[in-house]
């Protein structure tokens, strides 16, 4: 007996509709959170909550008298001092792509990393520059400040220094007005605003802005002077002015950006595939900077050669400034693309390391933390600060275990800023040029996506391309706000028609399914089941209602004008007594038939009351519409007798949406079919409920628990016994039985 039943169950209970079932359950009253209690509880004060919001505000409290200090420190600082070189490195290169000078890229290096020391949520993200966010911070820039250079035009030294210093304010002041959005984004609980920018989305975006990275740094690799280009096709200008200037090339520069390019290509692929082996990857970037530099120096490049050099970097940190009200007019909706972009970055590689290591994240403080940390990076003439991939792996696959790691960078650029920064000044351009290039690889490759999103989801690959797309052609700023735009189009799509399917049972089970899937199924006659797989709103009410029409095969309002109509000639009949009742059935007397034709006609004014429900109370007989009926009153017959609606997926419906339903039953109703809705989520049955649904002719008798509840209401109803033994289901079968309620 007990093999008999391996991997089978039983149930033996009552046919339930949702009205028996809540009789025979007690319901929990439950009391919902309403605005005003949830103000109440904001505004409540207690030490608690004090200590709460304390703990929020500065997770530093929370984690820091909980650090190891013998099992850590020593994995801190080794990982720290890495990471620190590596953000030296990087300050300098992306200090480029926002189009100010190398130096100030250190300021982004620094600031950031010691602000999110005391207010981040995560353990192992290195805050500072991102070549996305500095890239779109440069064509910013370019576009308010010009740099006036080109094929045919010189500038002097004394106006290049004032263009500088205008595009340091105006990248200074866009980095504090970024904060400022962060920052008030964090404090109104918005964080959640990132999931509106989906992978697919995130990935198109990025691959555009690599290569928008790529294009802006071959005026370096090649030694040319080239505007600065910044809106729609900007990428084209800057291809343009390159290609027309070719012959122009600085043969050094082009050559020393190919041997740093093939030298950190090959050292990278080497630390990528003996990764288990090496105790940390071997620092080529950094190698081949030093060794840049010093060559540099010693055979004085830029002198004889030419070669593009940082040049001056500033020694120490200068006071801060007030931002610029002007650029804050001129660029609110770029700052808000900089700020969502640096945040959604920088929360999902920190999401990414927090699931890996097993801890959470704070989205709200994170936006607190950049939000601030921007705002003071762009008081000391920083520019936007996010997280960068490549330099969070390096921090976190050195053993760095907590902030502490960061703050020990943050402590190594500032040696370097206040030190030894000079050192760096005869590093060529073209040096960073080509490690930004470089690592750039792993966004370049995510084309491999394409292919793969369009077998698993059109959908998704259409985001990504056309996101690629709009964001090279159109530039970042508008790039992502298409993206947007179009990712929310896909999903109104997905919603707004939905798939809808005819269920039928699988032969044998309770379990129901697409008839088009299966081949043992079994459909009861004169029963349709029609599943919803959506919410149904304002949007897509129409949709639903002629999918549901089609699934029935007939208009249920046009069988009720053309029944009315036939009604009308039967009362005519009756009146004139040309119709006879015999124990036989009705004789018709008369046979004088009238074309409908001419009836539709004469009644295409009176449509309204056709619409009406049919009222046979003053006739003699019973009129079966289904048989022949007299004189040769022809009336499409109906096959089906009852109508079951699936609600198992409709998560919410509207006003709109209820009407819509509403009207649709009653038509049914209205031509003599039995309306059943099933397994419908309890906020919707409360919607339905407060927004009168219910009335005499659609009562919330009509709910059932499942669908398989309301089938065999039917068939017990229709008196349709013989379907059970066609293989509906059998009350003696051993795999699965539900008792019939006792009758």
């Amino acid at each position: 007996m007990i093999d008999s039943l391996e991997n089978k169950y039983l149930v033996a209970r009552p046919i339930y509709s949702e009205d028996s079932f809540n009789a025979g359950h007690d319901i929990v009253e439950r009391h919902h959170t309403t605005t005003l209690d949830l103000l109440k509880r904001t505004c409540r004060c207690s030490s608690k909550k004090a200590k709460q919001i304390a703990l929020s505000f500065f997770p530093i409290i929370s984690w820091l008298p909980k650090y190891r200090f013998k099992e850590w420190i020593l994995s801190d600082i080794i990982s720290g001092v890495t990471t620190g070189l590596v953000a030296v490195l990087q300050g300098l290169a992306y200090a480029l792509l926002a189009n100010v000078s190398p130096g100030y890229g250190l300021y982004t290096s620094f600031f950031p990393v010691v602000v999110y020391f005391f207010l981040g949520t995560s353990k192992h993200i290195s805050a500072g520059p991102f070549p996305v966010v500095s890239l779109m911070v440069g064509s910013v820039v370019a576009s308010l400040v010009p740099d006036g250079t080109g094929t045919n035009s010189t500038v002097n030294a004394t106006d290049q220094d004032l263009i500088n210093e205008q595009r340091i304010v105006v990248a200074a002041s866009l980095t504090f007005l970024v904060g400022i959005i962060q920052l008030a984004l964090g404090l109104l609980r918005i964080g959640f605003i990132v999931i509106y920018l989906s992978e697919p989305l995130i990935n198109g975006f990025t691959t555009a802005a690599a290569i928008e990275v790529v294009v802006s740094q071959l005026k370096y690799i090649f030694g040319l002077k080239v505007s600065s280009f910044s809106g729609p096709l900007a990428n084209f200008y800057v291809l343009e002015s390159i290609f027309t200037q070719i012959t122009k090339t600085n043969i050094a520069d082009l050559v020393i950006a190919v041997i740093v390019m093939v030298c950190v290509y090959i050292v990278k692929e080497l630390n990528n595939r003996y990764k288990s082996k090496l105790p940390v990857p071997i620092p080529i970037e950094i190698i081949m900077t030093i060794i840049a530099a010093g060559v540099s120096y010693a055979f004085n490049f830029a002198d004889k050669y030419k070669v593009n050099i940082v040049g001056t970097i500033q020694k120490g940190y200068q006071p801060p400034v007030a931002p610029s009200i002007s650029v804050f007019q001129a660029c609110i909706a770029n700052s808000f693309s900089i700020a969502i972009v640096g945040f959604a970055v920088a929360f999902s590689v920190a999401k990414v390391y927090a699931i890996k290591h097993n801890y959470t994240i704070n989205g709200n403080q994170e936006l607190i933390a950049f939000g601030l940390s921007n705002i003071l990076c762009g008081s000391f003439k920083g520019f936007a600060a996010s997280t960068s991939l490549s330099r969070s792996s390096v921090q976190e696959s050195t053993g760095g275990k907590t902030q502490v790691a960061g703050i020990i960078s943050g402590l190594l650029v500032l040696i370097v800023t206040l030190a030894v920064g000079y050192l760096l000044e005869p590093l060529p351009k073209s040096v960073l040029a080509a490690i930004i290039c470089v690592n750039l690889k792993g966004m370049l490759m995510k084309f491999n996506e394409i292919p793969v999103l369009f077998k698993r989801d059109k959908y998704d690959c259409l985001v990504w391309v056309l996101t690629f797309v709009a964001s090279v052609i159109l530039g970042l700023d508008l790039g992502l706000a298409v993206g947007v735009g179009i990712e929310l189009l896909t999903v109104v799509f997905r919603v707004q028609f939905p798939k809808f399917v005819q269920l039928a049972n699988i032969e044998k089970t309770d379990i129901y399914k697409n008839r088009k899937d299966y081949n043992e199924i079994c459909e009861p006659k004169g029963l349709k089941i029609f599943r919803c797989p959506a919410p149904i709103f304002f949007a897509n009410s129409s949709f639903f209602k002629d999918k549901l029409i089609d699934a029935v095969g007939f208009n249920p309002l046009w069988v009720l004008r053309k029944r009315n109509k036939a009604l009308r000639k039967i009362k005519k009949l009756v009146k004139k007594g040309e119709l006879c009742v015999t124990p036989r059935g009705v004789i018709c007397t008369s046979y004088d038939y009238k074309d409908s034709d001419d009836e539709d006609e004469l009644d295409n004014n009176r449509i309204e009351e056709l619409d009406q429900p049919i009222n046979t109370a003053d006739l003699p007989i019973v009129i079966d519409w289904n048989a022949d009926l007299p004189n040769n009153i022809q009336v499409p017959r109906i096959e089906i007798h009852s109508l079951i609606l699936d609600f198992g997926a409709v998560s919410f419906i509207d006003i709109t949406g209820i009407k819509a339903l509403k009207g649709i039953l009653k038509e049914f109703i209205n031509v003599d079919i039995d309306i059943y809705i099933v397994a419908a989520d309890n906020s919707v049955k409360e919607k339905l409920t407060r927004s009168l649904f219910f009335d005499e002719d659609i009562k919330t008798s009509v709910l059932f628990i499942s669908v398989h509840d309301a089938v065999l209401h039917v068939l017990e109803k229709k008196g349709l016994e013989h379907t059970l033994q066609s293989g509906l289901i059998k009350e003696t079968d051993n795999l699965h039985f539900i008792n019939r309620a006792a009758k």
